[in-house]
């Protein structure tokens, strides 16, 4: 059984997720392919995770991927986590996640509905009022929730989704609408209403990224190449990695590798997979400092993180698991970092990291603020290292 030894990996990470400074590009789309995806929840996570990873690309060239020559889109897919695709990756996320998170979206949003006794066939008014929801959209070409609410005056239906608890409160039916037709793949969260920060997305018809829509994908096909792409990018890796990426079973993760040409490898003293194709050591690359964002791809591209994180765990990932701004040296977490109110990109070494360390990473931190300008951005999910270096 070949051996891959934690540097190996990190090398193969260096330089696979484009941190090493002869790897970066600034073509976007590039850099996200070479992730597979970019998580998205945090708007600023899909900016900040191509900043860390080009030289001279700025937020509009984001933003003209996104929006104008459209090589990317936003969808729900593994875990129910918004991510940012390349759109010749759509179908299979399509068939091999998002099909099945919209009939579960569906399914929550209608028992909702049934609970709330506003109508007596929950299902039928639900997919009712998402039909004509879209023909609105179609209609229009873009809008918002509220501009669709005019249309479709059934989006305004309060439903209080949990009565009697004193969290709860009544909310319109627009948003469950709108994330289902998202994850059936009919429509497409567009340009936002303010700056590349925004989450207040206006929707548009899918055919506006894929002219003929999602084609259609067999979903065992469309998982095992999904598992491929993580392969190519993340392996070697334990199975369980791929389970906890992917958010499938682990009969799912099975029947997805099957097809695929794996080997066994030892990972020190932990067993991994890899692509058998892609055995062959991958030469390290020159030292190299980065600061990922928040929710950064990179890091939560496994569940099992000893072999970059060391123990610095508690400092740098909140309660849920999310992962805050990190600083990392030549592979591995060395410390956090994050914005100040004044605009001051300020960091933390958790470790005595070298002065060649310190260095490299200041350069990276003027990078950084140059990107931001005078956007403000806290990260949606706080994590204790941030909070301490802006209170």
């Amino acid at each position: 059984m070949r051996s891959i030894t934690e540097a190996e990996r990190r090398a193969r990470l260096a330089r696979r997720h484009r941190l090493a400074a002869a790897d970066r590009t600034d073509d976007v789309a590039a850099i996200v392919r070479s992730l597979v995806v970019l998580h998205a929840t945090d708007p600023a996570t899909v900016f900040l995770s191509v900043a860390a990873r080009s030289a001279r690309a700025v937020p509009a060239d984001v933003e003209r991927a996104l929006y104008d020559d459209r090589s990317l889109l936003r969808m729900l897919a593994m875990r129910r986590t918004m991510f940012v695709a390349p759109v010749e990756l759509v179908p299979v996320l399509q068939a091999s996640t998002a099909d099945a998170l919209a009939d579960k979206q569906r399914r929550t949003y209608t028992r909702f509905l049934e609970k709330a006794g506003v109508v007596e066939d929950a299902d039928a008014f639900f997919r009712d009022v998402a039909e004509s929801a879209h023909r609105a959209l179609l209609a229009r070409g873009e809008a918002t929730g509220a501009q669709l609410g005019v249309d479709e005056p059934r989006l305004r239906t309060q439903v209080d989704p949990a009565p009697g608890k004193s969290y709860s409160k009544p909310t319109s039916i627009t948003t469950w609408v709108l994330v289902t037709l998202g994850c059936e793949g009919r429509i497409v969260r567009g340009r936002p209403n303010g700056s590349w920060i925004s989450s207040q997305y206006r929707w548009s018809p899918v055919e506006a990224w894929l002219p003929g829509g999602v084609p259609a994908v067999p979903a065992d096909e469309a998982a095992t190449a999904l598992a491929e792409r993580w392969l190519r990018a993340f392996g070697p890796a334990p199975l369980d990695d791929l389970r906890w990426w992917t958010g499938w079973s682990a009969t799912a993760v099975r029947k997805a590798l099957a097809p695929l040409d794996v080997a066994e490898v030892d990972l020190g003293g932990t067993s991994g997979l890899v692509l058998a194709d892609d055995l062959e050591p991958v030469p390290p690359a020159e030292p190299w400092a980065a600061l990922l964002p928040a929710l950064d791809p990179t890091p939560m591209g496994w569940k099992e993180r000893g072999w970059f994180l060391g123990g610095h765990g508690p400092a740098l990932f909140d309660r849920n698991g999310n992962i805050g701004p990190s600083l990392w040296w030549d592979g591995r977490i060395v410390g956090g970092w994050a914005q100040r109110a004044d605009g001051e990109i300020v960091l933390r070494f958790l470790e005595d990291a070298g002065a060649d360390a310190r260095t490299a990473a200041e350069r990276e931190a003027g990078r950084m603020a140059a990107w931001y300008g005078d956007v403000r951005a806290i990260p949606r999910f706080r994590t204790p290292l941030e909070r301490e270096l802006t209170a």
